[in-house]
């Protein structure tokens, strides 16, 4: 007789058929270390040359670069408002040790503040630069003087996010225009394949608005949201999950970071609420569970995929899992 509870074998037989549904293979249930990758990881500061942004690369080294035939898939961070890229290394240097080329730009410009009609000067992310980014990495891989020369995967492209650009990355993923993170029109890339933003919520109009269905066409989509987060709270993250239309989708929620449990600093002037969560241990975590939900769907990683949907938040003390095989009912909140 086995000695898995009936809901825990339904939770493994519902993970299993999911997995196999998008194609993932059999599954496999042994423990899965979620350790990075890649004990080493090179960064570099370039120009994108399509609309001008400086940037930071982050990419992966094997330990046999000389010989390797590893390509890596490029994960574009869109920065939080007025958050410098360098805030964002930590993270960064994490997610890249999972095997993936990281680009973070500053990409500034002016927009108006829809509170208080006032021009707003500073870095602020925008559609664009998701087809600017990737035609740029297009280049850099083929350019032999590149540090990431011939190691990108230009065929797969996963977002990140952080707050607005979260809400720039869920729009992009709809593959529609929002006003005021779209110019004239846009046309979303083809090598899309999956984005997971933090401290993001899509409201419509931002920050003024209700929350529309959120029409991910497919796109594996999920948020992190930190519990003690007062700019993007529990509630509005949530709403918008909620609003997410096709899964794969998840939502993880980090017990005790705030809004900038992302950033290498807590920012207390623009969040009031402080962090119950250590400043290293939350960004690692909001890293592992952003490179492991890219992994699982950028690269058919099976094992992050079963740590994502089964077995990782009963071995990281530090979060919650909410997903359609483990709904939000089935799990308690944390309470601020």
């Amino acid at each position: 007789m086995s000695s898995l509870s009936t809901n825990k074998r339904s939770s493994l037989t519902l993970v299993g058929t999911l997995l196999i549904a998008l194609g993932l293979g059999e599954p496999t249930w042994a423990t899965f270390s979620a350790e990075p990758l890649f004990d080493t990881v090179n960064t570099y500061q370039t120009t994108i040359k399509t609309n001008g942004d400086p940037a930071d690369i982050y990419f992966p080294i094997p330990s046999n670069y000389n010989t390797n035939t590893n390509q890596f898939p490029i994960a574009l961070l869109l920065q939080g408002a007025l958050v410098d890229k360098a805030d964002y290394s930590n993270f960064a240097s994490t997610v890249a040790s999972y095997g993936f080329v990281v680009v973070v730009p500053n990409h500034e410009r002016t927009v108006t503040n829809p509170r208080t009609g006032e021009p707003v000067t500073g870095f602020i992310a925008e559609q664009q630069q998701v087809n600017d980014v990737l035609s740029y990495i297009k280049e850099e891989n083929a350019n032999p003087d590149s540090p990431i020369a011939g190691i990108v995967n230009t065929n797969k492209l996963g977002l990140l996010g952080h707050s607005f650009g979260g809400f720039v990355g869920l729009a992009v993923i709809q593959n529609i225009c929002a006003p005021n993170v779209c110019v004239d029109k846009f046309t979303q890339p083809p090598e899309l394949m999956a984005g997971i933003f933090y401290g993001t919520n899509f409201k419509d109009p931002p920050e003024t608005g209700s929350f529309p269905p959120i029409n991910n066409q497919r796109i594996p989509t999920a948020l992190i949201a930190g519990s003690q987060d007062t700019i993007a709270d529990l509630v509005e993250v949530t709403a918008t999950y909620n609003q997410i239309q096709d899964p794969p989708k998840a939502l993880v929620i980090v017990k005790g970071a705030n809004h900038y449990g992302i950033t290498n600093k807590d920012n207390p002037v623009r969040d009031p609420v402080r962090p119950l969560l250590d400043q290293d241990v939350a960004t690692e975590t909001i890293a592992r569970w952003s490179a492991l939900f890219l992994r699982s769907h950028l690269l058919n990683d099976t094992a992050a995929f079963d740590y994502l949907y089964n077995s990782g938040d009963d071995q990281d003390e530090n979060v919650i899992v909410i997903h359609p095989i483990k709904p939000l009912a089935e799990s308690a909140l944390p309470s601020n």
